[in-house]
């Protein structure tokens, strides 16, 4: 199967002109500076145009700030230390006083700005693409991903527009500099359903190249959508969306309530889980996210990279500005392990940074954005000894590496002045908090706060210390590289791993989410077997990223009788949280079951966390509260997208969301 290379070309444009006059991203091997009717009534056309459309997951899936947006403010994430002082990081948490996402400090811009171009492009393949005599399953990915975008944006902003300029759903090729933006149902009803519907009859169940759309692929995002309208249609807290639409439950144009799409939901989820074409769940939690394993059948949408090419990678293999279409969302949340320092000798401390950055999956380039919160391993992550999916999101030991740092020593010496060797743990973020951990650094220091425990050679951080600065990274979508030759590699590019968007095992999530809703179930696909189908699956081990060595282990007894007789959207969220940690699924979750930034929702808290402060040596929880009112449920419009348009004052200030 021949998997897609492919080149982008940026030209160049304000965002209003992106909105207005057709796309000016266009990926081809020869560039160009835009699409027009003629060029996607070739067959030619129409293949540079899903080119083009594939290519721009690159702009969102591994977009550091599209990653901050959907995780910052979350239960799993918080602003770190090098995101304070006002920035849009502190503004995505919503716990500083006064600092909160504006149409100028907000990462939502990502999204608008690198989806609109692709939904004009999709629109031209549609509109103009039949004459050039494709198969019906070409257009079909161009329906895809215009539904793609637009559900995405949808649940972002609410109400967008259908509406590019020269009609509704049609593709654009006028100057008009102004925007009306449509109601949430229209979206819904008139582009996102009707699109993903089209997808699924039409797509194979075969991918026309690796990494290619098909009907499993459209069933996963049409169930998901379904549930997520569903959700919207009860609105079950009163949260208000934009442009207004009101009722309790809120009113479809097609005629159909909440349980209709409850259960349209569920039943198509169901359809694919029995029916999974070139998909499936991959035998443990490791085999998922680990990088040699890329492009698994769990993965079932993903952004591509390559370290084949840099032409076809579009980003440079050496070093990395921090921006599209790299792939850099794991920086954000990498703290600064580069610090951490041993002595090179047994008497004196004489230090050595004996763990340096390295392009490998536990380490990578780190800027310290975002961190964790203290619940995330006490709570979220409590148990780490049955359940393989701590071990397997995080990185929790930093290992010496002075042989690939070609350090000219063979033995450093490191807390209780004991020495440790190439591969030996340098610090190592416990499990559970213990009694008698030294945090003061006193003899042995470590520079980056960390303690000392009588009779260990590694430094040592307990769950409760974890702070602003110091936290265990996220290994599960760190880099991988394999021209390190034996050295650090080059941790200053972005990843050349895919970033994956979409997993098959969200599939048995997204049914349980709907059968709790009260759809009427098959046998043997009711919640608690669905959920327990993915949680059998986390206790089974091959491989321990803790001990780094292969660890083989099958707890999933112990996984299936510890999960509650009775599931609720609460323990969902929670097992959600636990399978997709960092992945950027976060924000969209809460919005969808409107528990964003709420607190005592079945036992959970969304608002309320605790963190120590963004020095090394603050070590004392903190407890921080988010103020999230129902308007924030919504991002703002970017001001770049109001100040283009030609419009009146007053027509702008009615295009942008309320409370901004």
């Amino acid at each position: 199967m021949k998997q897609i290379l492919i080149k982008l070309y940026i030209g160049a444009g304000t965002l209003a002109l992106l909105l207005t006059s057709g796309c000016n991203k266009v990926l081809k091997e020869t560039p160009r500076s835009s699409f027009t009717p003629q060029y996607f009534q070739t067959a030619n056309g129409v293949l540079g145009g899903l080119t083009a459309l594939y290519a721009h997951l690159r702009y969102i899936y591994g977009n550091a700030y599209y990653w901050n947006m959907c995780q910052c403010g979350t239960d799993e994430s918080t602003w770190g230390q090098s995101g304070g002082s006002g920035s849009n990081f502190q503004a995505q948490d919503y716990s500083v006083p006064g600092v909160h996402p504006t149409p100028t400090l907000s990462d939502a811009g990502q999204l608008w700005g690198n989806t609109f171009p692709y939904i004009n492009t999709a629109n031209g393949v549609i509109q103009y693409g039949v004459s050039a005599g494709v198969a019906a399953s070409y257009i079909a990915e161009a329906k895809f991903f215009r539904a793609f975008d637009y559900f995405l944006l949808v649940q972002t902003f609410g109400g967008v527009p259908l509406d590019l300029g020269s009609g509704r759903l049609q593709f654009n090729t006028s100057t008009l500099r102004s925007s009306v933006r449509d109601s949430v149902s229209i979206v819904y009803t008139k582009a996102i359903f009707p699109d993903l519907n089209e997808a699924v009859s039409n797509l194979p169940s075969t991918r026309r190249v690796t990494g290619a759309v098909t009907k499993q692929v459209a069933q996963l995002f049409l169930a998901k959508a379904y549930l997520t309208y569903g959700w919207w249609l009860e609105n079950p807290n009163s949260i208000p969306s934009y442009p207004v639409e009101s009722g309790s439950p809120r009113k479809d144009p097609d005629g159909h309530d909440p349980a209709w799409y409850y259960q349209q939901a569920y039943t198509i989820a169901v359809n694919a889980i029995q029916n999974p074409g070139v998909y499936g769940l991959q035998p443990t939690y490791y085999d998922v996210n680990v990088a040699t394993n890329d492009y698994n059948n769990e993965c079932m949408l993903y952004s591509d990279h390559t370290q084949l090419s840099s032409q076809y990678n579009v980003s440079s293999f050496t070093y990395g500005a921090g921006g599209t279409p790299d792939n850099w969302s794991s920086w954000f949340q990498t703290w600064a392990y580069p610090s951490i320092t041993s002595s090179t000798s047994a008497g004196a401390w004489s230090s050595v940074y004996s763990v340096q950055r390295a392009s490998e999956q536990w380490g990578g380039r780190p800027w310290v954005r975002n961190a964790p919160t203290i619940e995330v391993f006490t709570k979220t992550f409590a148990d780490k000894t049955n359940d393989s999916r701590y071990d397997g999101t995080f990185t929790s030991v930093y290992r010496c590496n002075m042989k690939e740092a070609a350090l000219p020593y063979t033995t450093l010496y490191n807390a209780n002045n004991l020495p440790v060797t190439e591969g030996a743990a340098v610090l190592t973020f416990l499990n559970d908090d213990v009694p008698g951990i030294d945090y003061s650094n006193a003899v042995y220091k470590s520079s980056v706060g960390a303690g000392v425990l009588p009779g260990r050679a590694d430094y040592v951080i307990a769950p409760s210390a974890i702070n602003r600065i110091v936290y265990p990274g996220l290994w599960k979508i760190g880099p991988y590289r394999t021209d390190n030759n034996g050295g650090l590699g080059n941790p200053n590019a972005g990843s050349t791993r895919p970033y994956t968007g979409a997993k098959f095992s969200e599939l048995y999530f997204i049914a349980a989410e709907a059968a709790v809703k009260g759809a009427t179930i098959t046998a043997g696909y009711d919640a608690l077997t669905l959920i327990n189908v993915i949680r059998a699956r986390a206790g089974k081990w091959k491989y321990s990223n803790a001990g780094r060595a292969a660890y083989v282990a099958d707890n999933s007894a112990a996984m299936v009788a510890a999960t509650p007789a009775t599931i609720t959207i609460g323990y969902i969220l929670a097992e959600r949280s636990r399978e997709y940690y960092g992945e950027g699924y976060r924000f969209y979750d809460l919005v969808r079951t409107q528990r964003f930034g709420m607190d005592n929702q079945e036992g959970y808290n969304y608002g309320t966390y605790t963190i120590g402060g963004a020095a090394y040596s603050n070590h004392t929880p903190l407890t921080n509260t988010r103020t999230i009112t129902p308007q924030l449920y919504l991002q703002p419009i970017p001001q770049g997208q109001i100040d283009a348009m030609q419009m009146s004052d007053a027509a702008k200030k009615a295009y942008q969301n309320p409370g901004y």
